[in-house]
């Protein structure tokens, strides 16, 4: 059976386990880099040292944003291409794509170290976190090309139908990071820069790792370097206009970030950030399996919607939703049960630092488990080729409701209103999934009841 058959006849709920399975290993890997700087970080400089890489966060998933523009872009617009049989003009795209990731990788360094003071201080670094945050960004940015070249290349080579050569490239980077961060943290005492090379040399095998794929000639597709900076404007306008959608919600999350540092540092100070840094953490960790189920139902959602197999459709959604619903429970009362543990991973020298990331911890995640349908709901609306919904879903809980809670709900509630705008934005967002999924739901039932009446009877063909 083709794939195609696959994903039209065979049943749901395996299909989407084989499908979403290697997606949720390749996120939680993408998930260790951040986590693990923080866990080294935080045990070995201190929180001063975790409050730097969390406002250093923002301006990181700034540089991601350009990555998955150009690297998402062009990955769809790849497997496109391969599927009308037009290679060479997919061998132009991603001679294009490459020539864009280093150009932009280029500005953004430049830009990112020119201006790196200033970006520190309005991402919410007080005098005491400068110097630490000052030191772990600018390693990173000075990383840039190699974060863009091992990111881009890779979606690339998933595009070419590799997934595993793409996994290996996410766990190769991983443990590359993991090896390293003890090395030059605690042996050579680089505190937070000894985090920053860790993950910069992490990108650049990850990224050599890539190349070499293309050099051995293990590509379907040829990478043509005197291509790459020959660039196509009408090739780029597509890149980004189809990358566009993960590009805003990046920025967004950049935005999120910034405005939750700055209501952290005037409600709660240089503790409260080192707090909130370990509260992403365990969020992203809990996270992760959940955008993998996403990664895993994507296929199937839009090849059923496509095919008019409503009950497919909507089936799959079913199964994932309970998954990640499962999913984020689980986080949850990981939460609840176990807030300690969690947040001694960080640092377990800090009483304060203890009481407050615990406290942070109980009250930001308090509806989770709710989370994962908002999450997978936004999902839908993409897979079924609704970009606007699904943009709309996704930014309306970062930038409609969380940023003006963000600013309204500290000046009643002080610092526990900076941890509480999260949830309260989870239920509005939650309810407004909710409320597109039942509208969208019924206009599915509504065309399948039309398609199936319009269907002759045996009877009438008499």
């Amino acid at each position: 059976m083709d794939r195609a058959q696959r994903l039209g006849n065979e049943k749901v709920l395996p299909l989407l386990i084989r499908f979403s399975v290697p997606a949720i290993v390749g996120m939680l890997v993408q998930a260790l880099y951040n986590v693990v700087d923080r866990i080294f970080v935080g045990n070995g400089v201190g929180p001063l040292g975790l409050a730097g890489l969390t406002v250093s966060f923002p301006v990181m998933l700034v540089q991601m944003a350009f990555s998955m523009l150009i690297g998402l872009g062009a990955t769809a617009l790849i497997s496109i291409r391969l599927g009308e049989d037009r290679q060479k003009d997919a061998e132009q795209i991603m001679s294009n794509a490459v020539g864009l990731l280093v150009l932009t990788s280029a500005v953004l360094t430049i830009l990112g170290i020119a201006f790196l003071e200033p970006l520190l201080r309005l991402m919410g670094a007080s005098d005491a976190i400068l110097p630490y945050a000052r030191d772990y960004l600018s390693i990173i940015l000075y990383g840039t090309i190699f974060q863009f070249i091992s990111f881009g290349l890779n979606h690339m080579i998933r595009a070419q139908g590799n997934p595993k050569i793409a996994m290996a490239t996410m766990l190769i980077g991983a443990i590359t990071n993991i090896v390293l961060d003890p090395v030059f943290i605690y042996v050579l005492g680089w505190g937070v820069a000894g985090a920053a090379f860790a993950t910069v040399l992490s990108h650049l095998v990850s990224s050599v790792w890539v190349l070499a794929f293309f050099f051995r000639g293990k590509s379907q597709l040829r990478l043509d370097f005197s291509q790459i900076f020959r660039i196509k404007w009408p090739v780029v306008l597509q890149i980004i206009s189809i990358g566009f959608a993960p590009f805003a919600m990046q920025l967004a999350g950049s935005l999120q970030n910034l405005v939750m540092n700055q209501s952290l540092a005037h409600y709660g100070g240089d503790m409260a950030i080192s707090a909130m840094g370990i509260v992403f953490s365990v969020n992203t960790l809990f996270l992760m399996p959940i955008f993998g189920i996403n990664q895993g139902s994507q296929p199937i959602l839009g090849f059923n919607y496509g095919a008019k197999k409503y009950e497919r459709v909507k089936q799959t959604l079913w199964y994932a939703a309970t998954g990640a619903t499962i999913l984020s429970t689980a986080g949850f009362v990981a939460t609840r049960f176990f807030p300690v543990p969690l947040v001694s991973l960080f640092g377990r020298h800090e009483v304060e630092l203890m009481e407050l990331g615990v406290r942070a911890m109980r009250i930001f995640m308090t509806t989770f488990p709710i989370i994962g349908l908002q999450i997978v709901g936004a999902n839908f609306f993409q897979a079924l080729g609704k970009p606007k919904k699904a943009a709309f879903l996704s930014l309306s809980r970062r930038l409609l409701l969380l940023i003006p809670l963000l600013l309204i709900l500290p000046r009643f509630f002080g610092l526990n209103g900076v941890f509480l705008a999260t949830p309260a934005a989870d239920i509005a967002a939650t309810a407004i999934t909710v409320w597109f999924l039942r509208r969208e739901f019924a206009s599915l039932d509504q065309e399948e009841f039309e398609r199936v009446s319009l269907i002759p009877s045996p009877q009438s063909e008499r």
